[in-house]
């Protein structure tokens, strides 16, 4: 019969206390470690000549053993009058200066100042539950008042949440110094604990200090990292928490369907600095013997890529590598990294605690990454959003070893919200010097410069970074742009959601006789977008700042203008909904009835749709086919999108045998910019049309 309590209640009551030690009987209960766990950083903050109160010091032994090595005025209290008389007759021969004594830790009879020290082994995490911390509060105050100035209350503690909360909060709030160490994982796989060990040291302090001092050590003799406020503090103990349950769970292996993670921090300052993903082999592959455990560092700016940033694609990136678990490292913004040699110096201590089971000892694991690269990146700006929080404007260099320029909130960090290449204007100008017969002209200037390796850099109007920006280019084809027919006939857009800007922009210089209008709900992001990715607006593209919802509803109830194409690319600020974009209300089935109300009769309503829920993708699809006659749908390889291309003529003709033709006349249209010069578009229409179907 197990004699730990069936729930956190139990701990704090004296009647189950009493009924533990009966039927513990003879035995120690060594609360989260012995002496030889404990003593270097108890030595460290207790001198022998202290006069020290144990407050619920049960049978444990580390009273006993701590007198054996010169700690001789040590009163140990409890609440069960059974350990206090079992514990008085176990020592009352071999050490008759050791005491104990039937005594409420909320109200002792000792006046105040007369110790040095109060050690506490667990009798916190005990008390903490009962009356929603209440009861470990006033012991708090009792142990406060006890001590004297320059005194230390030393506690030994799992440092749950609510736990560690209550003392570094109740003793930062009386002024005192607060210092964690934590002493590292169970090191026995049987041990009762998952979660770490720590030792809370707090202070007393004749004044209190003009800021907190909260400081975190690793292991007994770790340096101290100065943390600025208590829920620093809390989040570095978060982090060694998770680390310790993520071993446990790799003790044992994991199968190649999971994916744990965690994040380690930058002591010093507490910030993120590195994301482990650990990903293992699927099982019955064919890995050589010796392939035990490789570590994969990420280049800096390439997180998001599919092949590391998916679940997927670190499967892929596994099977690769033919390890048996791989650890994908990904680096933080925000943070400096010298070199590899550097990296892997840093992280070798902490990853190789994650190996599998049965790597044999002193195996040599190897560092693996992209060409020995850390890759680069810079962060040009930030800001913060009122309706999206903070956000970054980064450049970073990709895979193909073109720079590109990213916007990313900080709340969805793996995600980016618009992303746009760039290009040196110094070397287009090169090379029109070059070839003297070209009379192409470089793609106008757009943007604020931003220095990086080999120059200042402009971003580049005429590449759409997004594929699902470019399934919509593409989906002009329905609407016949390009055509004989519609050689001269203008196209009117409107584009819910700016973003960087890259799409509209687009439309404006490479879609002949397009005007556009954007309706954008933040300010933030059309300062950021005219700032930092080259957006112009002009007499053909305008912006409209206001809700999109509304702006379509005012629309279609004035009855002011049709447009030929209405687009949504619109994220949704609620990540638990199951579907990242649109946000629900636009694809109610009354709104889209205003949307299909705007077009013209060949007009066509474009949709960039991110959904995970399978039940919620299916009723979206229901509702739009119940308003659009023709709905076509074209995924995004690799990603979750799918743009829906909505039309009120049917489109199936289309599919095949018009569509290559169709896309030949929209590919040689966006040839000529709105200048006349010849500047071709890096988009290839035929292309992104290939797996277009009928959804």
């Amino acid at each position: 019969m197990s004699l730990l309590p069936r729930t956190a209640e139990e701990f704090s009551s004296a009647e189950y206390w009493e009924r533990f030690f009966k039927k513990r009987g003879e035995k120690a209960f060594e609360w989260y470690g012995d002496y030889n766990k404990l003593c270097g950083v108890l030595h460290k903050y207790i001198k022998p000549r202290d006069k020290v109160l144990v407050v619920g010091c049960g049978n444990s032994e580390l009273s006993e053993q701590l007198y054996d090595v010169g700690y001789r005025h040590l009163t140990n209290i409890d609440i069960s009058e059974t350990v206090v008389n079992h514990m008085n007759q176990r020592n009352v021969e071999r050490r008759p200066d050791l005491t104990f004594h039937q005594v409420d830790a909320t109200q002792t009879p000792y006046e105040d100042g007369s110790y040095q020290a109060s050690l506490d082994k667990g009798t916190l995490d005990a008390m903490a539950s009962e009356e929603e911390g209440a009861l470990a509060g006033r012991m708090l105050t009792e142990v406060g008042r006890v001590l004297a100035v320059g005194g230390r209350y030393v506690c030994v503690t799992l440092a749950q949440e609510s736990v560690i909360r209550l003392a570094v909060e109740h003793f930062v709030g009386v002024g005192w110094a607060v210092r964690l160490h934590c002493l590292g994982d169970p090191e026995s796989e049987a041990s009762s604990f998952a979660l770490p060990v720590f030792v809370l040291i707090c202070t007393k302090f004749r004044v209190a200090p003009p800021t907190p001092i909260l400081e975190m050590c690793q292991g007994e003799d770790g340096a101290a990292a100065r943390l600025v406020q208590v829920a620093d503090l809390l989040s570095a103990v978060k982090e060694r928490q998770a680390y310790a349950i993520l071993r446990q769970r790799l003790r044992a292996g994991t199968d190649a369907t999971s994916s744990p993670s965690l994040t380690l921090c930058h002591a010093p300052t507490g910030r993120p600095r590195y994301t482990l993903t650990v990903q293992d082999c699927c099982p019955g592959a064919k890995v050589p013997k010796a392939n035990h455990f490789a570590i994969f560092i990420v280049p800096q700016g390439r997180e998001t890529d599919w092949l590391y940033g998916s679940k997927e694609g670190r499967g892929q990136l596994a099977a690769s590598a033919n390890f048996r678990r791989l650890v994908v490292v990904a680096m933080h913004r925000d943070q400096e990294y010298t070199d590899m040699q550097a990296v892997q110096s840093e992280l070798s201590p902490m990853v190789m605690e994650l190996a599998p089971p049965g790597m044999p000892a002193n195996q040599q694991v190897p560092f693996l990454s992209v060409g020995g690269e850390l890759g680069w990146r810079e962060v040009v700006s930030r800001g913060v959003s009122e309706l999206s929080g903070e956000f970054t404007v980064e450049d970073v260099r990709g895979e193909d070893g073109e720079l590109y320029r990213r916007l990313v909130f900080l709340k969805n960090a793996g995600l980016i919200q618009s992303e746009s290449r760039l290009f040196r204007p110094e070397a287009s100008v090169r090379r029109k010097k070059n070839r003297k017969k070209v009379k192409a002209a470089a793609p106008p200037p757009v943007s604020s410069p931003s220095q990086a390796p080999g120059g200042v850099l402009s971003v580049d109007s005429g590449y759409l970074c997004c594929a699902h920006h470019k399934v919509m280019v593409a989906g002009l084809t329905v609407l016949g742009v390009g055509t004989a027919q519609n050689k001269d006939a203008p196209v009117s857009v409107l584009l819910v959601g700016l973003g960087g800007g890259g799409l509209p922009q687009f439309l404006r210089d490479f879609v002949p006789d397009a005007s556009v209008e954007v309706v954008e709900l933040d300010p933030a992001i059309l300062e950021v977008a005219q700032g930092w990715f080259g957006f112009r607006p002009d007499d053909r593209l305008k912006v409209t700042l206001g809700d999109g919802l509304e702006h379509i509803r005012t629309l279609e109830r004035d009855g002011a203008r049709s447009c030929d194409v209405v687009m949504f690319d619109v994220d949704s600020k609620d990540s638990t909904l199951g579907m990242s974009c649109p946000p629900p209300a636009f694809v109610e089935t009354s709104f889209l009835e205003k949307v299909r109300n705007l077009l013209t009769p060949r007009g066509v309503f474009m949709l960039n749709l991110v959904c995970r829920d399978s039940a919620l993708r299916k009723s979206v699809l229901e509702r739009v086919r119940g308003v659009f006659p023709s709905v076509l749908s074209r995924g995004i390889e690799g990603e979750v999108n799918e743009v829906l291309l909505c039309s009120q003529a049917d489109c199936a003709p289309l599919l095949p045998a018009s569509l290559a033709q169709a896309a030949k006349s929209l590919q040689g249209a966006l040839s000529l910019n709105s200048t006349g010069r010849t500047v071709k578009p890096q988009i290839d229409i035929a292309e992104m049309l290939e797996d277009l179907k009928v959804a």
